[in-house]
């Protein structure tokens, strides 16, 4: 195990530096690299925060001119990427600096593709073979997490809707991948207990699906049942009496998800991608919500692998439907509403939610198929 106490680099898939503190290098890294006009994205609420605050005053004094941008919306859409690369072009930016969850990664790396690709933006859309037009460079682009949930900061792929329909599309290259991470687990320490929850659920949900999803990747599932471990023994703490140790275990849970959901996602994440797009519902908690659900969906012909992440998670028995209680138990214990009622959810949505869910990109990499009916009884026993 690592100690929290220590700074890390590793190389995976990008280099990555980690540990409390390192935030503080990041003005050095950019001057290393002959940079001087960063534009710094961030969501509006993370614009606001103390620590925020202090990142952008230490750029400043050492020198380097920043502009922020943070007009986004809580689920992203194209007329926010657009904003944001007609600030970088109007105020002669030479790079982007990315801090915050996954919202704020993802209009960030999407801005980074617009800067020199000037195809319509959904062009692009990797479901569709846009990742073909992408030939041009990328500015230098650096990602800072602040919550332990997406994992975007490693990521190579943009999630942006929309403005009309809200239909979730794809923008993916591996040139979108960041120059260099700075993960400090310091700026998560200041998250409120619901915030910590819901990312934490996400970041759980993407090693379970990670682990579960169809194909040959055993440096995924490795990957994903330590993620699984870590979160097991460190999210009730963070949310409850957080502290540097499980906070640090819950960032480094986070970035291991979304290098191990390259195998692919499922059932879990189709579920929770409407009710962002619908009713525009967080998309931790969605995930957090369907995770049981999903997740018994999953288990009768794969008790094989439910066993392995059973035990990763702590479960003494090693069985599928212990682990399934032990998830509805934890959502209760970090406090998080348990059902779709609890955050807005009418039964009048679940028809609607369910055509949506076929329509998702997630659940073909589920290990079952899943049908529209599936996903209609499956809202049902959630709602």
């Amino acid at each position: 195990m690592f100690d929290p106490k220590q700074k890390y680099n590793f190389n995976f898939p990008t280099p990555i530096r980690f540990g409390i503190g390192v935030i503080d290098e990041l003005s050095a890294h950019l001057k290393a690299q002959g940079l001087a006009r960063p534009l710094v994205v961030t969501d509006p609420n993370v614009r606001e925060l103390p620590f925020f605050k202090k990142i952008v005053e230490q750029l400043k004094n050492s020198g380097l001119a920043v502009e922020v941008f943070s007009e986004m919306h809580k689920n992203p859409l194209k007329s926010d990427v657009l904003k944001g690369g007609d600030v970088y072009d109007e105020t002669k930016r030479d790079s982007i600096v990315g801090i915050g969850g996954g919202v704020a990664l993802d209009v960030a790396r999407a801005i980074a593709l617009r800067i020199n690709h000037r195809r319509d933006l959904f062009d692009y859309d990797d479901l569709e073979g846009g990742d073909k037009y992408v030939t041009e460079a990328i500015p230098y682009f650096v990602t800072v997490p602040t919550t332990a949930g997406t994992g975007s900061e490693v990521g190579r792929s943009a999630i942006i809707s929309e403005d009309d329909t809200h239909r979730k599309r794809i923008l993916f290259h591996p040139t979108l991948m960041a120059k260099k991470v700075f993960a400090d687990p310091a700026l998560t320490f200041d998250l409120p207990p619901a915030i910590t929850a819901a990312t934490g659920m996400d970041a759980l949900t993407h090693n379970m699906e990670a682990y579960l999803a169809k194909g040959f990747h055993p440096q995924c599932d490795g990957i994903a049942l330590e993620g699984i471990r870590l979160i097991g023994e460190s999210l009730e703490g963070a949310v409850n009496q957080p502290n540097p140790t499980n906070r640090s275990y819950m960032l480094m849970a986070s970035l291991m998800g979304a290098v191990a959901f390259q195998k692919g996602l499922g059932i879990v994440h189709s579920l929770a991608h409407p009710l962002s797009s619908l009713l525009d519902t967080h998309h931790g908690l969605a995930n957090a919500i369907h995770l049981p659900f999903g997740m018994r969906f999953n288990l009768q012909g794969f008790e094989d692998r439910f066993e392995s992440m059973a035990k990763a998670f702590g479960i003494a028995s090693g069985k599928g439907e212990d682990l399934i209680d032990a998830l509805f138990t934890l959502s209760s214990n970090v406090h998080l509403p348990q059902k779709l009622r609890d955050i807005g959810v009418e039964e009048k949505h679940l028809i609607p939610l369910s055509e949506l869910a076929t329509k998702d990109f997630c659940h073909p990499s589920n290990p079952k198929p899943v049908s529209t009916a599936d996903f209609f009884a499956i809202y049902q026993e959630a709602y």
